[in-house]
């Protein structure tokens, strides 16, 4: 009988600058940048960088079916990669959330990709859920034992998978669907989780992301307090998340803008599930913001939030999103009483901060109002970026006068 020869370590070599960009941290590898490839591999197989003296400078998971060919895991000694070493890397990104949230705060990302050290690969929580998300076909092969790892870290009650348009092919080959439990028992499509004392829904196995945008929770606790006794108009309301924050704030009146009647019913089911928050008059508006913005000459609020899902989502509508970007913040400023508060939002990664904040101003200044900047924020804490292509968040606001 014949046996079958071991698979010899996939080797790479990259252009100067790559190596350079590798040995400052950055987690990609553009297959431009490869300039030798000791042989073909299959997506997810691990490859080794050799710098140009021909040392070991880093390794990675390889995803021949992407421009993005290499995802760096590590950068510097050759390290040893089995289940231990997966181990302590998934121990690590929660020991960087310890400390982070109260009991009163039970929805937080627990691994952010490239960021945590598992590029393409992210884990929300919503109370006892886990849900699972995968934008990279570089984990289909590592599936079980990542299931196995978090269900030993965390303890969940469920685990559930998602997956990006992108996969949906891959996992469905493995006889895997999107939604599906890892984990548990509980079929429920939405469950209900804290943050800040609040209650919410999320949709975990059909939402958008991983069933609910975790990621403006510092903004909303900024706007709830600053709403007592404004009547505030949210925009891009979603689930009522700015909302919710506003009416326990002590607003008078809050008023959702959105065009999708599935998003301002979960936005009703949320006020539902937090009573307290019923002194607030709350009014619910199905339309295009633009146009809705551009006609309802006669509102006038104390407060305004922009908060548009990504207007770039890739770097060919970069310039438009950045157009598209300063007539929003000018239809909103339409509508801000003097003395008022605008907060604008992107979550357009290829719009940069700059480019987005100026943006703004260019507004202000097309509508000759007078703006002070009371603040300008970026990520939370538990989506902490560690590159730029990973800093995507940013919000700025405004007192209009």
């Amino acid at each position: 009988m014949s046996s079958v020869p071991a698979r010899t370590t996939l080797r790479l070599r990259l252009t100067a600058a790559a190596e350079t960009a590798v040995r400052r941290g950055h987690p990609w590898v553009y297959a431009t940048s490869i300039r030798e490839q000791s042989r073909e591999a299959n997506v997810g197989e691990l490859g080794v960088v050799y710098d140009r003296s021909d040392r070991f400078l880093a390794l990675g998971l390889w995803d021949p079916d992407s421009p993005l060919r290499l995802r760096v895991l590590h950068v510097g000694r050759p390290v040893q990669v089995a289940d231990d070493w997966w181990r302590e890397r998934m121990r690590a990104a929660w020991r960087r959330r310890e400390g982070l949230f109260a009991d009163d705060t039970t929805g937080y990302r627990c691994v952010y990709g490239e960021s945590d050290g598992w590029p393409g690969l992210v884990v929300d929580r919503y109370g006892g859920t886990l849900v699972l998300k995968i934008y990279s076909g570089v984990w289909w092969s590592r599936l079980e034992l990542i299931t196995r790892l978090l269900v030993e870290e965390a303890r969940p009650e469920r685990l559930v998978l998602r997956w990006s348009r992108n996969q949906r092919e891959a996992g469905e080959r493995l006889g895997l669907w999107d939604g599906q439990n890892l984990h548990g028992t509980d079929e429920s499509e939405r469950v209900v989780f804290l943050e800040s004392g609040l209650k919410f829904e999320s949709e975990v196995v059909r939402g958008q992301k991983t069933g609910f945008f975790l990621d403006q929770r510092e903004n909303r606790r900024r706007i709830g307090e600053l709403s007592a006794g404004a009547d505030v108009l949210n925009v891009f309301s979603f689930s009522g998340g700015f909302s919710l924050y506003a009416a326990r704030g002590g607003a008078r009146t809050v008023t959702d803008l959105d065009i999708s009647g599935h998003a301002l019913a979960q936005a009703r089911r949320n006020f539902a599930l937090n009573p307290a928050c019923a002194a607030a008059r709350h009014e619910q508006i199905q339309g295009d913001a633009f146009a809705w913005l551009a006609e309802a000459r006669d509102r006038q609020f104390d407060m305004v939030i922009l908060d548009p899902p990504s207007l770039a989502k890739r770097e060919m509508e970069r310039e438009e999103a950045i157009r598209a970007y300063e007539r929003l913040a000018a239809l909103g400023l339409d509508r801000v009483r003097r003395g008022g508060v605008l907060l604008a939002a992107s979550c357009s990664a290829h719009v940069s901060r700059d480019e987005f904040v100026g943006a703004v101003r260019s507004a202000v200044r097309a509508r000759r109002r007078k703006a002070e900047e009371l603040a300008l924020e970026g990520h939370p804490a538990d989506h902490a970026a560690t590159f730029a292509e990973a800093e995507y968040l940013k919000a700025v606001y405004l007192r209009v006068s």
